[in-house]
């Protein structure tokens, strides 16, 4: 079911698509590929919205920068020194964070109104980034399929082509707050991660992976989040063709728990600390599954590139339960 959420200074149309099965309520935006909402029973069986968004269109185009539930592309995170060489042509790219290019540039994907199509469960997004958008070379023929499963589990599909040499790396971008209002504070994080990127001063990765033992990012057996994240992790199970369950985050206080599994070989845990008005640091927490920050840059990282006659896709599933206990 769709419905018109608002309309752009040009006049274009801005569509919400709800999405309902199985217990599980999704609200997704043709702007920027936004998921509004995702609304989920906790073990009372009491339904609350579990992302961070806001009410209305002007929320989104008033506070772009914490990319709230957004389609982000096309290089999710950090492009260290905003270029990269690709073939031996090197490609400035929009220095909007620091000296970096973040999440696709100054108007990235997240900016950008998708065409919607219903699909079974779900709803189609599809748009052309044209060659030399923010930068990046080829033309880019994308879609995001969002879906809901016989379980109410929020599945998202990436698929991309290009007429010429380039690199996507594309994600969701939604903060994640399981007691539906009350703060993400107490929640529990278990991954599937022996390793992680360490980071520079301006948070772009030193090439180095290290091991999380004895550290404050081993999260392989669950444990309260905290603050002070924003950075990637190395999944065991490296690049897959089908998703694998690499993240669980729980609220013991509501008893929900979210499942992540996904064909990527990293995730981004943001805790928020920064994050502006309306919100208050650390009202959610980021799980981005994703490629490596700046592997444009780093042979040495899973490859980026999209060539012509390549397709590029990637899924991340998103499964909501209840915990009636504490964790196991």
């Amino acid at each position: 079911m769709s419905e018109l959420f608002g309309t752009l200074s040009d006049g274009t149309g801005v569509h919400r698509w709800t999405l309902e099965r199985a217990g599980t309520r999704v609200r997704v935006l043709t702007y920027g590929g936004i998921v509004q909402s995702v609304e989920v029973p906790d073990r009372e069986g009491r339904t609350a919205d579990v992302v961070l968004g806001f009410a209305g269109l002007d929320g989104y185009l008033s506070h772009p920068e914490p990319y709230l539930g957004a389609l982000v592309g096309r290089y999710a995170n950090r492009i260290g020194g905003a270029r990269f060489t690709l073939d031996g042509v090197t490609r400035p790219l929009a220095a909007n964070n620091g000296p970096n290019s973040l999440h696709g540039g100054e108007r990235g994907f997240d900016k950008r109104v998708w065409d919607a199509q219903p699909v079974e469960h779900g709803v189609r997004l599809t748009r052309v980034s044209p060659d030399g958008e923010e930068g990046f070379p080829g033309r880019l023929e994308v879609s995001a399929t969002y879906t809901l499963d016989a379980s109410g589990a929020l599945r998202i599909a990436y698929e991309a082509v290009t007429d010429a040499p380039t690199v996507v790396n594309l994600t969701n971008h939604s903060y994640f707050d399981l007691g539906g209002g009350t703060g993400p504070t107490g929640h529990e994080l278990r991954l599937a991660a022996s390793r992680y990127t360490p980071v520079d001063a301006d948070l772009i990765p030193t090439g180095a992976l290290e091991n999380v033992t004895g550290s404050r990012f081993d999260f392989r057996t669950a444990r309260d989040v905290g603050t002070g994240y924003d950075h990637n992790f190395v999944l065991d199970k490296g690049v897959t063709d089908s998703p694998e369950e690499v993240a669980e985050l729980h609220d013991p206080v509501s008893g929900r728990l979210l499942t992540i599994a996904t064909t990527e070989p990293g995730l981004q845990v943001y805790t928020a600390d920064h994050l502006g008005a309306p919100f208050t640091p650390n009202a959610g927490i980021a799980l981005e599954t994703q490629h490596f920050p700046d592997s444009p840059n780093r042979p040495d990282f899973p490859s980026t590139e999209l060539r012509p006659g390549g397709v590029y896709r990637s899924e991340t599933v998103y499964a909501f339960g209840v915990r009636v206990q504490g964790p196991a």
